[in-house]
């Protein structure tokens, strides 16, 4: 499963994915769709086709259809999109303190409540803490 982003469409596709409930057939997805864009259900098709090839959605067969549900939830997608900006993004510790600069105070606090809950789970690996001053 690669993890670079998202065409326009199958963005569409994994959008409507990620807010049903549960496993949903290509007529569904295309019907959600129709509205926004016009849209041959073929395209539909071969766009989910192509994301279960790739390794982002699971399939399973229902009766002659088959539906269909994301491998990944949109917060662990939208982690694995971070994780591969972080490791393609050059220094580490200018690539954080960028993204840090460009989040809000709500989104900060909750980065420091994720912190504190990982050193709490990883004592043994604690996280380095920065230098006394």
């Amino acid at each position: 499963m690669g993890s670079r982003g998202f065409g326009v469409l199958e963005s569409a596709v994994m959008d409507r994915l990620w807010q049903r409930a549960g496993p949903t057939t290509v007529r569904e997805v295309f019907e959600d769709l129709s509205g926004d864009r016009s849209l041959a259900y073929t395209t539909v098709l071969s766009t989910m086709t192509n994301l279960h090839r790739k390794g982002w959605l699971d399939q399973v067969r229902e009766s002659k259809a088959y539906r269909y549900m994301p491998i990944l939830t949109r917060e662990e997608y939208g982690a694995r999109l971070m994780h591969d900006a972080l490791r393609a993004g050059g220094e580490s510790a200018t690539v954080l303190a960028c993204f840090v600069e460009g989040i809000s105070g709500e989104q900060s606090e909750s980065l420091c409540a994720a912190l504190v809950r990982y050193r709490q789970l990883n004592t043994s690996e604690s996280l380095p803490r920065p230098p006394s001053k």
